[in-house]
């Protein structure tokens, strides 16, 4: 079983976020973790990043997103502020 994951945070600016979010070493380190993912930007509010995903578990997920590699990735992409995270299942 899978759930949905959706991940609201400010940042810097969304194409460094982007850049960042796109690179192999981030894709990789989401494929390990059984993550599937998409970074958007917020219309409405263009330093508000949302990316929406699906993981195999909550705890899976939260174990990724609390690595030490992860806060580096996030800090590297002009991540400043805490993310918002929602879990939904069918």
């Amino acid at each position: 079983m899978s759930i949905k994951v959706i991940v609201s945070l400010n940042v810097k600016d969304f194409e460094s976020f982007g850049n960042v979010f796109n690179s192999e070493g981030a894709k990789n380190a989401r494929k390990k973790a059984g993550l599937i993912a998409e970074a958007h930007k917020n219309l409405d509010n263009p330093t508000n990043a949302v990316v929406l995903g699906t993981v195999t578990s909550k705890e899976d997920f939260l174990s990724f997103i609390s690595t030490p590699e992860q806060g580096e990735r996030m800090k590297s992409a002009g991540v400043i502020s805490e993310p918002t995270v929602t879990f939904l299942e069918n």
